[in-house]
């Protein structure tokens, strides 16, 4: 069951509180956005990324990919030498699950304030310090705000991240630049209708894809969820 807890203020935009349950692990509590309206981005650092005042606040909302790929991490067997990065974290749910059951795990996205809000949510939960670094694809990925990201990964990770057709395959490029040979990568896609393109990138690139149904009916706590697990690896 999620708890809300009292909205607070922060600087130009509001947020909230919240006790989520992830199935397989404790709750964490969650500081958000209080809603899609919430924007601040005084000196257009957002803005100078690419990231416009309708998609400012995306990065600060929980979304319904981002919980079952938190739960799949949930269920991942911990392995401290294996390294994890999961790619546009948003708030990190999967990433906090994975770093609280002692995953080696990098967050990334490429919003400014993502890290802000991934330490906050540390802090909240008592987690110890994890690493963030910027990362971002595509045309303006060489204005960045935070360290890039720079090392090769065992498992790369992802929710809802195919929001565009990505003709050039950027997003299949960074992939490949920062994984190990051996490395697999977990999408988890709520049906964007992008997929198509993605398959064709990352194909490109030399993976094969094991693809599973996401079917989940509503219940008390939640609502129904229809997405793919998308599982890509070469070897």
């Amino acid at each position: 069951m999620n708890v809300l807890l009292p909205n607070t203020q922060h600087l130009g935009y509001q947020t909230k509180q919240e006790s989520i349950a992830v199935q397989g692990v404790p709750n964490l509590l969650i500081r958000s956005l209080l809603n899609k309206q919430q924007f601040y981005d005084p000196g257009n650092a957002a803005l100078d990324l690419g990231i416009s005042s309708a998609f400012w606040s995306l990065f600060g909302l929980l979304w319904p990919s981002g919980s079952r790929l938190a739960e799949r991490m949930a269920l991942r067997p911990v392995n401290a030498d294996e390294r994890i990065l999961e790619l546009g974290c948003g708030l990190g749910l999967a990433s906090l699950v994975g770093h609280r059951r002692g995953a080696n795990i990098t967050a990334s996205d490429c919003h400014p304030l993502a890290g802000e809000f991934l330490r906050e949510n540390l802090r909240l939960n008592q987690l110890s310090p994890m690493r963030y670094q910027h990362g971002h694809w595509g045309q303006h990925a060489a204005q960045q705000q935070d360290p890039a990201v720079s090392s090769k990964f065992d498992l790369i990770i992802g929710s809802d991240i195919l929001y565009e057709r990505d003709e050039q395959g950027d997003l299949a490029n960074y992939i490949h630049q920062h994984m190990e040979d051996h490395a697999e990568v977990w999408v988890v896609d709520p049906n964007r209708g992008n997929r198509a393109h993605f398959h064709r990138n990352m194909a490109a690139q030399g993976f094969a894809l094991k693809e599973e149904c996401l079917d989940i009916s509503a219940t008390s706590d939640a609502s129904a969820y229809k997405g793919r697990m998308l599982t890509y690896s070469r070897d």
